[in-house]
């Protein structure tokens, strides 16, 4: 039984109130090179020009900015294992509150140093003892008078996300285009549920996709069986942002209503992508973030003589794994510059 009352548009309209002069109004790009490749129109929504460099900031800042903080004089505390880590510091600092943030052992080390240079606490927990998270983060926020703040399961949260929907189809809609595809990153499923209902408010007729790394694809399984379900013990993948599993309670009774279908892609997908972003777009985009375009380069779906937009949703790449995918992998087997 869910423990909230499932988010609707006018929370997503509220949310861009919220966040308005805060969060960056990222740009929807277009690049004349990919409309050529995949032989339709592409419009790149460009989360990594966000605050803290991934569209999780929107949803973060939306929860921890509405808090009673006398209700709450420990602040916050988030299990991440780096953006909404980030989002969620730069969010608590923003409001003049403690946080602690609770990130795996095997975290991007470049993301720990990032969320610490936030201001927040980073506290470890062994990889393999994820399930647990919320129920320590609960007990530590009982402790402290500390508030849990999810990544993806909670309503304001949802809606925060929502408004990189939001800020896609109203952006489409002033220019006078009819977005057929929507391809969303998904691990959690949180900014996909709220762009699901900015599509099902603004472009009823658009059909979003979610786009997961293959062995991490549950929210593509889950929408196929009708129930959710976890990702198969063992697999592997670059995509640390995108591993989450299973989906959200909330996101799943979104998302199973409104998600045309799951894609996935392999690794190899992942950094001809950020090969292509790096040197045709000139941006970016760690593995997590470039899924969508990923999915599109590899022909996952009909782009011929359509509109399709994606959500690039985070540029935090560990150096040392961006330079030995885009500048030494070019050459490779990857796309060329």
């Amino acid at each position: 039984m869910l423990n909230f009352d499932l988010p609707v548009f006018d929370d997503i309209l509220n949310a861009a109130e919220q966040i308005k002069g805060t969060a960056n109004l990222t740009p929807l790009i277009e690049s004349s090179d990919l409309n050529e490749r995949v032989e339709g129109r592409v419009l790149l929504k460009v989360e990594t020009l966000q605050r803290t460099g991934s569209f999780k900031f929107r949803g973060a800042y939306n929860r921890i900015s509405r808090l009673d903080t006398k209700q709450y004089p420990g602040g916050i505390i988030a299990y991440s294992g780096g953006n909404h880590a980030q989002g969620a510091a730069a969010s608590a600092s923003l409001m003049q509150i403690p946080s602690m943030i609770m990130m795996p052992t095997n975290a991007v080390a470049s993301k720990v140093e990032a969320t610490r240079a936030l201001g927040a606490t980073v506290a470890f927990y062994p990889p393999d003892e994820a399930d647990s998270r919320d129920e320590r983060a609960q007990k530590i926020a009982r402790k402290t008078g500390a508030v849990v703040v999810p990544s993806y399961d909670d309503p304001h949260v949802i809606a925060g996300q929502g408004t990189v929907g939001l800020e896609i189809f109203e952006a489409a809609n002033d220019s006078g285009l009819s977005i057929d595809s929507l391809l969303v990153p998904c691990s959690g499923g949180g900014l996909a549920a709220g762009c699901s209902l900015a599509k099902d408010a603004l472009s009823p007729n658009c059909k979003l996709y979610t786009v997961e790394p293959e062995g991490f694809d549950d929210t593509a399984r889950s929408l196929r069986l009708g129930e959710r379900v976890k990702n198969h013990p063992g697999a592997k993948s670059i995509c640390d942002a995108l591993l989450m599993s299973p989906p959200g309670e909330l996101t799943y009774a979104i998302n199973r209503n409104s998600v045309a279908t799951g894609i996935s892609v392999n690794d190899h997908d992942v950094r001809n992508a950020m090969i292509y972003a790096f040197y045709k777009l000139r941006l970016v985009l760690e593995p997590g973030g470039a899924v969508a375009l990923a999915a599109i380069l590899g022909g996952k779906l009909p782009t011929k003589n359509f509109t399709t937009a994606l959500v690039l949703s985070g540029g935090n790449v560990d150096p040392d794994l961006f330079r030995s995918i885009v500048l030494d992998g070019v050459g490779t087997g990857n796309l060329l510059p």
